[in-house]
């Protein structure tokens, strides 16, 4: 009996967090990050500032807990990729799911654009960096010619300059999602076939 109503409560303690982190972001993106307060992010919240405290000490504490949350994916993504062959089909899927984390990840994107000198200080640049550098080792093949190790690391680049670049195209964001990942595709695809055709 006791189980259940903890799992309950585990999981309405998640969606706090959750909420807390949705509208820190939100307020980030309006005011500026400096200019945010913990007390105004419980208000608009609707609690108080000694409930928000039970979850986040600090304003540092949500973003960086929102970005732990936000890339996790890609960790598990890299934890994943670890174990299968190197084949083509793998790398494709790698790209798959990687162009699915960044789409979630969307939010947190415009918020470092805009936001630079606090990445640096709270050192999350570094984090993101070192979960896209597993990725590229497992995209990358040692043996194949420099060429084709340019359009290994340039498929990566290619969902991460399409995030960015395509936000003022005109276009249905999941169209322009595929028309991205299809490009980051065939710039493996041909990485692939020349390292084999080597």
């Amino acid at each position: 009996m006791g189980g259940t109503m903890d799992g309950t409560k585990q999981r309405r303690r998640g969606d706090t967090r959750q909420r807390i982190q949705d509208v820190a972001l939100e307020l980030f993106a309006e005011q500026g990050y400096e200019k945010t307060s913990l007390r105004e992010i419980a208000e608009r919240l609707g609690v108080t500032k000694a409930a928000l405290y039970y979850h986040f000490k600090t304003k540092e504490e949500i973003l960086v807990s929102i970005f732990e949350d936000l890339t996790r994916p890609v960790e598990e993504l890299v934890e994943w990729a670890r174990q299968q062959p190197r084949t083509l089909e793998t790398k494709h899927e790698i790209l798959r799911r990687y162009s699915e984390a960044l789409s979630a990840a969307a939010p947190l994107f415009r918020f470092m654009q805009e936001n630079q000198a606090t990445i640096r200080e709270l050192s999350i640049g570094d984090m993101f960096k070192n979960r896209l550098m597993g990725l590229r080792d497992i995209l990358l093949d040692p043996e194949a010619e420099l060429v084709d190790q340019v359009r290994s690391v340039s498929a990566l680049f290619t969902l991460h300059a399409g995030m960015h670049v395509l936000q003022d195209v005109e276009g249905d964001p999941d169209d322009k999602r595929k028309a991205v990942l299809e490009v980051a595709t065939d710039l493996i695809t041909q990485a692939h076939r020349g390292a084999r055709g080597s």
